[in-house]
């Protein structure tokens, strides 16, 4: 094992960091501004406690973990949040390393490869390999505590293009072993059984036992450069395995999410949050104007760090998104694919304006200590998708969709 860590290292030597997505040059925001909104909640639905993935790109994974960790909550009618399920983070993203891997190398090298990824990858690997609580893979293998996964990027990254790049064009049996033996020492080996609640599991036989399955799961989007009704892989970098969305003009994605939200459902959401209106106190607004992020941990890297805006101003008027907007600023990569994040209920500022409350992964950061509230003209302006149970949308787009 230690002589597959020290020769990927080896490989890793000059090798840029992997990051989620491109960095981009740091901006200075706008001057602090007192704080001035409050919010009033309508409708909570629940979910687990908030998480830090800190100084790694793996915000897909937190998001769509917490995610199903409410569908858990919900599908099996948990009252007591002390028997909340606490799903590992880690075992998916290991599985998803080890598969974007073989990806990597069937492909020559011609496909990203880094720490970013999008919700539908969750729903790959909890589909083909299964579900484990947090305790049995808690993914922090290599002396810190929190995650910070720079160096154990820039190795897997190296050495899947070293192996891409075998002069011969014959690969080895053993190329596989010896990645799995990275993700093994930095993340942990996969638990085989575990024990919850004095009955022991499989992975997969814990996922069946929450009644989690993952084809129940769709993904939807809105851009008009594929027909509407139609489904479409986005071409985002993270995206890939390719996985196709259901394509609906906005007002209709954004009925799915309310319905969702009104008939106790949660949401997945993939997002941009490279604005200035998404400050690292807990506000998303969608203002006229860009920021963004400084490196260092994922929040530094999106919104800044500790010398940025307390508030944003409410007196200062959000745009009016539409379609035209939508996929004007995704043509132009305006709105890129950002940040996963978990959406559970609505709520009112004073002024009557509609937000959405958003579970993010950055710990109990903000004024709100991890949560987020998201403007409706900001989620219908920069969404890129939601994943949500199919049962979540409204039986007439269900019906042009053609989503049984």
């Amino acid at each position: 094992m230690k002589r597959i860590i020290i020769a990927a290292i080896a490989l890793a030597f000059g090798a840029t960091l992997a990051f989620a997505q491109p960095q981009r040059p740091p901006q200075q925001q706008p001057a602090p501004a007192a704080p001035s909104l409050t919010f009033t909640t309508v409708k909570e639905l629940p979910i687990t406690s908030v998480k830090n993935q800190a100084s790694s790109g793996t915000c897909w994974a937190y998001s769509t973990i917490s995610f199903l960790e409410s569908e858990a909550i919900r599908i099996n009618n948990i009252k007591d949040p002390a028997k909340y399920p606490d799903f590992s983070v880690f075992f998916v993203v290991s599985h998803s390393y080890a598969e974007r891997a073989d990806k990597f190398v069937r492909l020559d090298g011609n496909l990203t490869f880094g720490a970013g990824s999008e919700a539908d990858d969750v729903l790959h690997v909890v589909r083909d390999h299964g579900i484990v609580p947090l305790k049995e893979m808690t993914g922090m293998n290599y002396g810190t505590e929190l995650p910070a996964q720079s160096e154990l990027d820039a190795v897997l990254k190296a050495y899947v293009q070293a192996v891409a790049k075998v002069p011969n064009r014959t690969l080895t049996t053993a190329w596989k072993n010896g990645f799995q033996g990275i993700l093994d020492a930095y993340l942990g080996k996969y638990p085989e059984t575990f024990v919850v609640d004095g009955k022991q599991y499989t992975p997969a036989s814990y996922r069946d036992a929450l009644k989690i399955n993952p084809d129940d799961y769709v993904t939807i989007t809105s851009f008009t450069h594929h027909p509407f009704y139609t489904k479409f892989a986005i071409e985002v970098c993270d995206n890939w395995r390719w996985d196709e969305a259901y394509n609906v003009p906005i007002d209709e994605f954004m009925q799915v999410l309310d319905y969702a939200i009104d008939h106790g459902y949660t949401a997945a959401w993939g997002t941009d949050v490279s604005e200035t209106g998404f400050n690292r106190q807990g506000l998303g607004l969608l203002l006229d104007s860009a920021a963004a992020a400084a490196p260092g941990s994922d929040q530094e890297r999106w919104v800044g760090g500790g010398n940025q805006p307390q508030a944003i101003p409410a007196s200062q008027k959000e745009i009016v998104p539409t379609q035209e907007y939508r996929q004007d600023e995704f043509d132009k990569k305006s709105t890129t694919d950002d940040h996963g994040m978990h959406i559970y209920g609505t709520a009112k500022d004073q002024y009557g304006r509609k937000f959405y409350l958003v579970k993010n992964s950055w710990g109990e950061t903000g004024a709100y200590k991890g949560i987020w509230y998201a403007s409706e003209a900001f989620v219908a302006g920069k969404s890129i998708d939601l994943v949500v149970h199919k049962d979540a949308v409204p039986a007439a787009i269900k019906a042009k969709l053609g989503i049984k």
